[in-house]
């Protein structure tokens, strides 16, 4: 073991490395004087670099220009989402409760806006997909004049699993509900539609994808349908969300937004989480690869050994120069039993045990067989000797 080696970093669902492009854009816009809002001409380039952003961002989803509203990542993006009143054609519009999947990001589970006791909790099965019928029931036993807004993520960060979004679009349309889509793993490593999910509205984040930290957006669907504004005081983001915006923040997530929707780059990735998977059962026949028999991110892999604590492991696979992380991180900064397994009734031993390796636009077959080389020492010195 070094400490004075390249790091071998693999937790792109926690933050990619910033693209070079994404840099040289960043660089551009913050050469240049300007507010968005001013009319001059140092304001009207600003004002243009964040309407050709709008149209970079909107492609990554397919979802319109004019709907985009730059947010300071998909945490506010998501609270701004779920607020118990928005406006229909100016007007509120009065949303009694939140219904949010059991594997959410923590600003989703929090419910928002909502007060805790109107947020709700959907089931997932054992490979962390939303058991639609479960929802179904739910939205019956609604009062007869009860709206809800439903919150349910493309993509888990945790596993990789991908869930019924159009099958839940199709519910909630037809049951009159309002419907969010985190989908903030999911954009840019798979293609995602909201036209064909046909939510209300979705988050995105841009250092998720290679772009740089502290700048998302919440996507609007169609006609005059908002959640009232989380931060007041200004007309920006046509008097969506306040503040002045962001551009070069915003320049460099479009160019990141352009970049990662390459299938070929997408293929790649792919084709090194299998071999590492592989590699993976080779080296401990009894590791659990999480929602392995289902639709999963490509970029994603979440196993665990019965025995093997995710907290010591963490920690070797940082002496071996190999960032990784765990399925769930506590505030104090230990490792605790992720949520999102705990909801798919994985045991709370093994949830302990869980490591999450995310893969990405510039990891290369190297980085991942240094990390399938720490990963052999780690499990020959953690694993427990086998009785018997």
């Amino acid at each position: 073991m070094t400490t004075n080696r390249e790091l071998t970093y693999l937790d792109y669902n926690a933050s990619a490395p910033l693209r070079e492009e994404s840099l040289l854009a960043l660089q551009e816009a913050y050469k240049a004087a300007g507010n968005a809002s001013s009319i001059h001409s140092s304001g009207r380039r600003a004002r243009a670099i964040i309407e050709d952003a709008r149209h970079k961002i909107a492609d990554l989803v397919d979802g319109n220009p004019a709907n985009i509203v730059f947010t300071s990542g998909a945490s506010e993006a998501n609270v701004t989402a779920l607020s118990p009143t928005w406006l229909k054609n100016g007007e509120p519009y009065i949303l009694t409760q939140v219904f949010v999947s059991a594997i959410e990001h923590p600003s989703v589970i929090a419910g928002g806006r909502f007060a805790a006791q109107n947020v709700q909790s959907i089931p997932v099965d054992e490979e962390g997909r939303v058991i639609v019928g479960e929802l179904s029931n739910m939205l019956d036993a609604l009062g007869e004049d009860e709206t809800v807004l439903i919150s349910v993520m493309a993509a888990n960060s945790e596993t990789g699993v991908l869930q019924p979004l159009q099958e839940i679009g199709v519910l909630v349309e037809d049951k009159g509900h309002i419907f969010h889509v985190d989908a903030v793993q999911m954009a840019g490593k798979e293609p995602i539609s909201m036209a064909m999910i046909g939510c209300n509205s979705m988050s995105i984040s841009s250092h998720k994808i290679g772009g740089p930290q502290g700048v998302g957006a919440l996507i609007l669907g169609k006609g005059d349908f908002r959640p009232i504004p989380l931060l007041t005081g200004g007309g920006q983001e046509s008097w969506r969300r306040a503040g002045t915006e962001n551009t070069a923040g915003i320049a460099g997530f479009a160019v990141a937004a352009a970049q990662s929707t390459d299938p070929d780059e997408h293929a790649r990735i792919l084709r090194l989480r299998n071999h590492m998977e592989e590699r993976v059962k080779q080296i401990s026949p009894d590791a659990i690869i999480f929602g392995k028999d289902v639709a999963r991110l490509g970029n994603t892999t979440c196993f665990a050994v019965e025995g093997i604590s995710a907290e010591t492991a963490l920690i070797n696979f940082d002496l071996f120069g190999v960032a990784v992380s765990s399925g769930s991180a506590c505030s104090s900064g230990k490792v605790g039993a992720s949520h999102v397994l705990l909801a798919m009734g994985v045991p709370e031993s093994l949830a302990r045990g869980a490591i999450r390796v995310s893969l990405g636009w510039a990891t290369t077959e190297d980085d991942v067989e240094r990390f399938l080389g720490a990963w052999t020492k780690i499990y020959k010195r953690m694993k427990p000797t086998q009785k018997g």
